[in-house]
């Protein structure tokens, strides 16, 4: 067995031996705890017929596990100077192709054609760079892509409010999308001492798997989500002021808005973060039949 990249010392000769340094504005700190690594991948539930792709691999200290458990890994590295890093530390790892391109521009449905023919399971696992956590998430969400779901690390205060409850102080517009989509569940907290620079925030992995269909039915699924974004527009304002002030001409169309709460059997003087994901898909399909249907 090889040794591990994810320890301090590993890690140090290997950035030593390529006189690598670190770039803040692309979010890049490295594990140095080995064990956090292996319950990641055990939380990802892999196994010989599962396919991964990865995002943001850095030295390969996650990709190395992945590739002990998985048939294949696919990763994607924006970062050029880390790509003859990782064909030194992966060359052991023959079912593992790293592709030099940002995941938000790539075409990740034809990778996964191209890549993953030989697969019956495909997961999403990686520590995200925390400043592009939410655009990749949602990215991989709305391309309906063919995978069993994600574990992945991220700022904490982000996995809370992905995994967050109706009522509370981190359920907003974010965990309704995320939601929307899958079953969503913090799963472990990982404190800001085993990474390598130190970030400033602390870290949790959440695990989220695809849902077979929606959370809710609806007729338009981005008018669903403006409804959902225009109720939290402002979470001290009740949802009849917040709609009022965030939907186009949404003063003029008050008692439309009105007529739609009261159908939807919604108290105008609730805020947004009462309203549970079936209750929002209930106005948004009240809200699209009166008031845009009668326009």
């Amino acid at each position: 067995m090889y040794k591990d990249i994810a320890t301090p010392t590993r890690t140090k000769e290997i950035l030593e031996k390529y006189g690598f340094s670190f770039k803040k504005s692309l979010g890049q700190n490295f594990l140095i705890e080995p064990n956090i690594l292996h319950r990641i991948v055990d939380f990802a539930e892999l196994s010989e017929r599962t396919g991964v792709i990865e995002i943001g691999p850095g030295i390969g200290a996650l990709t190395e596990q992945l590739a002990r458990r998985a048939k294949k890994v696919v990763a994607f590295e924006i970062d050029q100077r880390l790509l003859p890093i990782l064909a030194d530390t992966l060359s052991p790892y023959p079912n593992v192709s790293i592709i030099h391109q940002d995941v938000l521009k790539a075409d990740v449905q034809q990778v996964i054609a191209e890549q993953f023919m030989d697969v019956d399971d495909i997961m999403v696992v990686a520590n995200l760079p925390y400043y592009v956590t939410t655009p990749i998430i949602m990215k991989l969400l709305t391309d309906r892509l063919p995978i069993r779901g994600m574990v992945v690390m991220l700022q904490k205060e982000v996995a809370e409010r992905m995994a967050a409850k109706p009522g509370t102080k981190d359920y907003g517009s974010l965990t309704i999308a995320v939601q929307y989509y899958t079953h969503a569940e913090t799963v472990m907290h990982v404190p800001r001492t085993v990474f390598m620079p130190k970030p400033n925030v602390d870290s949790a992995v959440i695990r989220l798997l695809k849902r077979e269909q929606p959370a809710v039915s609806v007729t338009n699924e981005d008018f669903f989500f403006t409804v959902v974004r225009a109720s939290f527009g402002q979470r001290r304002k009740t949802i009849l002021n917040n709609l009022m002030s965030q939907l186009p001409n949404g003063k003029e169309k008050k008692v439309q808005i009105e007529k739609a709460l009261e159908n939807a059997r919604i108290d105008p003087k609730r805020r947004g973060e009462t309203l549970n994901i079936a209750e929002f898909a209930t106005l948004s399909e009240q809200l699209y039949h009166i008031f845009y249907q009668e326009a």
